[in-house]
């Protein structure tokens, strides 16, 4: 890793380590700042109890005195603009304008009535029923000139009057009691037709007039005062609080309690000294040198959501306290980060959760011995049975230890105890479902299989590694022989076995491609196909093999930790067989070769895991072209191989350590030793024996049986 790229880690570390920090305070704090613990009265929740005045108090309501001032904003009566004379101008001029186009309509004399019926009807400026034209038409001269007149009289008069949107309709039903009494009843009907339909809208609210005036009414209300005399009765038990009841009891320091400030300054105290431990500890531990920054940011947020989530349902559910699955943190982090990351990270957690809060100090216990068994017995979950097993364990020490820090003495004082054992009950079946659902949500985040998905690639009858078999033997034994070699190594050096071995299984699946390309798929005799193509070409079908094998992988959906195996085994690591046979073909001259044809496309191991198998991979392939059974000579490939990777810069990468290293060498040295073990050379036989002294005859088979027990 570049210095650069450590530089901008610790940046990134540093900045989540403090927004952590802040977030833990404000949890730990806020609660007892506020003094939400003492399950403060809030609007709308009943009492639990009575609550009395302690001594007289007369104070101003604000509650009362708005509740005063909406009424009085209620009662004001909205402000409208004067009638618009210029509205009711124009429309005067359109009820003549229809007037006038009336009179043509009656004086044409070569029109039949039904023409004067549809001409009527179509005027758009105004609606005028049926019988009303028919009216119109019969009416006579005299008559119709008076019905004119009338309609703009009631229409002015209407049009003075202010008319608003809402009571347009009731103006209108109000016309006929306008119009003349000395005309007919008929005509009367025509002029309220005639003139309602041109009534319009001529007063508008006035919006600034009436806020204003709503304003000055709230300000001429009076303040409300309140008065309790001590010992009054506030809100009985069994009411629900009104905003007028909370006024009141916050008043007279009945609401809250205040946290003293002792108090505040122990919880920030203890809040850094936990922060600071994980942060030491992941330090030491050397996750934060790694880099495992998706590992890191998954600790802190799984810690905070934690924390908050539990200090509030003990703040605001205290009766299940003991219900709360604290242990499920311990158990996720176990089964994604490890044991020993989990232990640390649970105390402090158990400790900060119910921290200045009723029951501190039982609660403490309770979730510091439930999270360590809960971690403890987990141990590697290939199974989701170990997660159930380690909710039962959850349980059933919650329960001893609300026995020891209760033990009853009587029926009725294990009676008391009801809810708390049952809630540890609830406590480890639930820690145990949230730990399987969070450690099956979060795996593919951070970049880590299951086990139960490592279990299942490792089978034979997988589809992909039946096809290794099937299409590439020799690669299927070198597979297993390098799965065999890192199984071993890693249970040395501290490393999930499981893990290197399935991803030694699969970590050549891109030969499958091209088998006959590489020398293990080769029978004896067989016409090497890399003589007869020239080395460049030769050195990309080899290196194919990483590229394939990614996108094989992806095509039988492998996980993204298992790629990287694919991926990283050979890092940027050359072809030497062709490089040198492309240097001879040039005369020796390397200057002609360009070496990044003879490359890998890498990366490199970015992981121990990654970086064991290329060791591992290499070492079996040296000492298959160079066999021996001689320890040290075995041991000095070993070495040379590991060291040529180092040389390299092929574990710049890796948190290898010399002390892995050095394990690694004793550990391959000993397996290699094992499969290339020398074998027994039968001798021939120097004299002849007839098949009837070999073969054992039918009487002595039978004897052979009878002396069996």
């Amino acid at each position: 890793m570049t210095a650069s790229k450590k530089s901008s880690h610790r940046w990134i570390y540093l900045i989540f380590f403090i927004f952590a920090c802040i977030l833990s305070l404000a949890a730990v704090i806020f609660p007892l700042a506020v003094g939400t613990f003492s399950t403060a009265p809030r609007e709308g929740q009943v009492a639990t109890r009575d609550y009395r005045a302690p001594f007289a108090i007369n104070y101003t309501s604000q509650v009362l005195t708005e509740q005063r001032r909406q009424e009085a904003e209620q009662e004001v009566t909205p402000v409208y603009s004067s009638p618009n004379a210029r509205m009711a101008r124009r429309q005067i001029e359109q009820l003549r304008a229809a007037l006038a186009y009336i009179n043509s309509v009656r004086a044409d004399s070569f029109a039949s009535t039904e023409q004067r019926l549809a001409d009527i009807s179509a005027m758009e400026d105004v609606q005028i029923k049926p019988e009303t034209i028919t009216s119109i038409l019969l009416l006579t001269e005299g008559g119709w000139q008076k019905i004119q007149q009338e309609a703009l009289e009631v229409l002015e008069e209407a049009m003075r009057s202010p008319i608003r949107s809402e009571i347009l309709q009731e103006t209108r039903n109000r016309v006929p009691a306008l119009v003349s009494l000395s005309i007919s009843e008929n005509e009367a009907n025509i002029v309220a037709d005639l003139a309602s339909g041109f009534l319009v809208v001529n007063s508008q609210l006035d919006e600034q007039a009436t806020l204003k005036l709503r304003q000055q009414v709230r300000e001429e209300v009076a303040a409300a005062k309140k008065s309790f005399a001590a010992g009054q009765m506030i809100t009985s038990q069994g009411e629900v609080f009104s905003p007028l009841d909370i006024e009141a009891l916050e008043q007279l320091g009945l609401a809250k309690t205040a946290a003293n400030w002792k108090q505040l300054i122990s919880a920030g105290l203890i809040t850094l000294l936990m922060v600071v431990l994980v942060t030491l500890y992941l330090t030491r531990k050397g996750v934060i040198r790694t880099g495992n920054i998706r590992g890191t940011v998954l600790l802190i947020s799984l810690f905070l959501i934690y924390l908050i989530g539990a200090r509030w349902v003990i703040l605001s559910y205290p009766l299940v306290s003991y219900a709360i699955p604290l242990s499920a943190f311990g158990m996720t982090v176990s089964v994604l980060l490890g044991a020993e990351i989990a232990l640390v990270a649970s105390i402090p957690l158990a400790i900060l959760v119910p921290f200045g809060l009723p029951d501190d100090i039982q609660l403490i216990f309770f979730f510091i011995i439930t999270s360590l068994f809960g971690v403890l017995s987990l141990g590697r979950a290939r199974k989701v049975s170990a997660f159930l097993i380690s909710g039962v364990f959850v349980s059933l020490t919650g329960i001893v230890v609300i026995l020891v820090q209760n033990f009853p003495t009587s029926f009725e004082e294990l009676n008391n105890l009801r809810i708390p054992l049952i809630s540890s009950i609830f406590n480890g079946l639930v820690a145990a479902s949230i730990a399987v659902l969070l450690y099956s949500m979060l795996a593919r985040i951070i970049g880590t299989v299951t086990p139960m998905q490592l279990a299942d690639l490792s089978r034979p009858d997988h589809p992909l590694l039946s096809m290794l078999l099937r299409e590439t033997p020799g690669t299927y034994q070198h597979s297993l022989q390098v799965a065999n070699m890192v199984e071993q190594a890693a249970e040395l050096v501290g490393i999930d076995p499981l893990l290197v071995r399935v991803g030694a299984l699969y970590h050549d699946v891109g030969k499958i491609q091209n088998p006959a390309f590489f020398i293990e798929n080769q029978p004896p005799g067989f016409l090497n196909l890399h003589d007869d193509i020239n080395p460049v070409d030769s050195a990309a079908m080899i290196i194919r093999h990483v590229t394939d094998g990614v996108e094989l992988g992806r095509k039988f959906g492998l996980p993204r930790r298992i790629l990287d195996f694919i991926s990283e085994h050979h890092g940027y690591g050359i072809t030497r067989y062709q490089y040198v046979k492309s240097i001879r073909a040039a005369g020796g001259d390397s200057t002609q070769i360009e070496l990044e044809k003879f490359r890998y496309p890498g990366p490199k191991p970015q992981s121990r895991e990654t970086a064991l198998l290329m060791l591992a991979d290499s070492c079996e392939a040296r000492v298959r072209g160079e066999p021996t059974s001689i320890e040290e000579q075995l041991r000095d490939l070993v070495q040379s191989v590991i060291s040529d990777r180092i040389s390299t810069g092929q574990m710049d990468d890796a948190p290898l350590t010399l002390r892995d290293l050095k394990q690694l060498v004793d550990s391959f040295t000993f397996t290699l030793r094992s499969i290339y073990h020398p074998r027994l050379k039968y001798p021939g036989l120097e004299v002849e024996v007839s098949q009837s002294q070999l073969a054992m005859t039918a009487t002595q088979q039978d004897a052979s049986v009878e002396q069996l027990p």
